[in-house]
């Protein structure tokens, strides 16, 4: 016996041009429609959190990631098979000795240039 209660199936009808609207609302909502709760705004979509002042503590830190990230790729055999564990743990205190300057005066560069696109006044110290 055929099923009598079958589904509706719902048909796809183009407009004038051509094209097929998909269903429900395809306009935008109107400017003084009410906020979805938990929608979150433009200014808050591309806004940031600020950015810390550098400090000599964190740029360590940073450093002493860098420097273990090259004492593992040196012992795994970046630099050949035949290297020593005395010669990468040098090698990692030399670049932690200059990653640390490096890194501060990187974060520094990026706080300042920070500040300036906010329109905030430059922080004490050196003023171009």
């Amino acid at each position: 016996m055929a099923q009598t209660k079958r589904k509706r199936r719902t048909k796809h009808r183009g407009n004038a041009a051509g094209t097929v609207e998909s269903r429900g609302r395809t306009s935008r909502p109107s400017p003084n429609a009410p906020a979805r709760p938990g929608a979150k705004g433009a200014a808050a979509k591309g806004a940031r959190a600020p950015l810390k002042p550098a400090t000599l503590q964190r740029a360590a830190i940073k450093a002493a990631g860098f420097a273990v990230l090259l004492f593992v790729l040196t012992q795994v055999g970046i630099f050949g098979k035949n290297q020593t564990i005395g010669s990468s743990v040098i090698l990692a205190v030399m670049s932690f000795v200059l990653y640390t300057p490096l890194v501060f005066a990187t974060d520094r560069w990026a706080y300042t240039r920070d500040q300036r696109r906010r329109g905030a006044t430059a922080p004490a110290g050196k003023r171009r």
